[in-house]
């Protein structure tokens, strides 16, 4: 029986996402998720098609004209910055896009069945584990897997928002993250290749080529499927910032989309912004004599 409440702003099952995603593959098309800042972003960002809309706490920083990683700092609460972006900026704007709250799964301050809970009642369709310590290295990652704030925070939360009936779609930087987080439920996994490229606040140089993405993205993939074969695979950052790249890791993989932060949401803020505004700064003026 269909969902009465489902569409014009209401949250969906995570079955009725799924069908969704599926139904997209179906039509020979590509899910695109996308991340949304600001009620502005995620209303065009809709009416361009994305299959998912994500909140992260990193939009309010990209948005503000700061680099993402400012979202994985203590700059500010990151669940109570996405579950307000979403509350007051992004739930009201959209239709009919299953929105997508971003959870910091480590925070060690949350319950996290109880925020869960208020993530569900909030009207969310779904989570995503960012801020992801997955993404960090180094004797940074270390400090933080022996002082409790683990990775494996970010699995348990998934396979928490599993038993919660809650889809999720999550990043994983590694195969043998891609295996946990197939074993603790997850429905979308995305291969993390790196920081985005490019934009006035991106790195300046990708740590690896396009064929090196595409190459850890069909080893993330691998990993999940010798776990689960009903998980979807998309890509995000690094080298693959253009409609083309994303084609190219498509293509190469065996990946089904692909998940646009700063490649969606800012670069066609400064393209779009610069480009408009030197038009404006070329209309003509008579002198003053």
């Amino acid at each position: 029986m269909p969902n009465p409440w489902t569409g014009k702003g209401n949250p969906y099952t995570r079955a009725e996402v799924l069908e969704r995603l599926h139904d997209t593959l179906s039509k020979g098309q590509p899910i695109i998720a996308a991340g949304a800042g600001t009620g502005i972003s995620a209303k065009f960002i809709e009416k361009g098609g994305a299959d998912l809309i994500i909140i992260y706490n990193s939009g309010r920083f990209r948005m503000a004209g700061h680099g993402s990683t400012a979202g994985l700092m203590a700059y500010g609460d990151a669940n109570a910055v996405a579950m307000e972006i979403g509350e007051y900026e992004v739930l009201p704007i959209v239709e009919e896009t299953p929105v997508i709250c971003g959870v910091h799964a480590t925070d060690p301050r949350r319950r996290m069945w109880h925020w869960l809970g208020k993530v569900k009642d909030m009207g969310f369709s779904g989570v995503n584990n960012f801020p992801t310590h997955c993404i960090i290295d180094g004797k940074f990652r270390q400090i933080l897997e022996e002082t409790g704030m683990s990775v494996k925070k970010e699995f348990e939360m998934v396979a928490l928002a599993r038993r919660m009936d809650l889809f999720s779609i999550v990043y994983v930087d590694a195969p043998e993250e891609a295996k946990a987080m197939a074993e603790a439920g997850a429905d979308v996994i995305i291969a993390h290749v790196g920081t985005t490229v490019g934009g006035s606040v991106g790195v300046v140089d990708a740590t690896m080529s396009l064929p090196e993405a595409a190459k850890r993205t069909q080893a993330i993939i691998e990993a999940g499927r010798s776990v689960r074969d009903d998980v979807l695979y998309l890509s995000h950052g690094g080298p693959i910032n253009t409609p083309e790249d994303a084609a190219y890791i498509n293509e190469h993989t065996d990946a089904v989309g692909f998940v646009g932060a700063s490649s969606l949401e800012r670069m066609a803020v400064e393209q779009s912004l610069t480009e408009l505004t030197q038009q404006f700064k070329s209309i003509p003026v008579k002198r003053k004599h």
